[in-house]
């Protein structure tokens, strides 16, 4: 049995972070995660003002400190002034990992024309993958898991897909999901029996 995987799950909302409104990311990526992840794991959660320099120290305590080998973003990625998350993002990052930004907005730019206003990055720190996802549930949801015919067919694959694979290869925990939720890809030599 692998150890468990650690997941860092961060709300950024000036708003939420105040008690003006609820927080509803961190509740619909634990839904989520609950539904795909079939290999143990646990949730470290934060909800933080859309602030720069605590959303860095967020990222660097999840990582270093309580050693989350993937943290999930969901906020802070748009146009506006106060939208900060992808910069200090990159600002912890070890290295970047453009195909997750480049595909979220893909899938997204199958619902909305606005997918091109989304700044979301993906990047390594450590042995940690660390991704921004959009702010509303429903688009976390799309993102994560891809995109649906009308007959329940996957016509274009999530983002998620390819996060067990990267956490193989960045040193942490072997991820497995309910594939009825999103198949993961693996080469056949990194694919361990059952």
């Amino acid at each position: 049995m692998s150890e468990p995987l650690i997941v860092g799950l961060v709300s950024i909302s000036d708003r939420a972070s105040t008690g003006v409104y609820e927080d509803k990311g961190i509740p619909a990526l634990q839904d989520w995660l609950t539904s795909a992840l079939t290999t143990p794991w646990r949730a470290e959660t934060r909800l933080i003002a859309d602030d720069r320099p605590t959303i860095e120290k967020t990222l660097i305590e999840l990582v270093d400190t309580v050693g989350c080998h993937l943290v999930l973003t969901t906020g802070g990625t748009g146009p506006a002034l106060r939208d900060v998350t992808p910069e200090a993002t990159l600002a912890v990052a070890d290295k970047e990992m453009p195909g997750f930004g480049e595909e979220m907005r893909r899938i997204s730019l199958n619902f909305v024309p606005t997918a091109i206003l989304s700044r979301q990055v993906a990047v390594i720190r450590q042995q940690a993958l660390i991704i921004n996802l959009p702010g509303q549930p429903k688009s976390i949801k799309e993102t994560l898991e891809g995109v649906r015919a009308a007959d329940g067919t996957v016509s274009h694959v999530g983002i998620f897909a390819a996060v067990p694979y990267c956490i193989d290869l960045i040193g942490g925990p072997y991820v497995e999901t309910n594939e009825a939720v999103i198949k993961v890809f693996r080469p056949k030599s990194a694919i361990r029996p059952q």
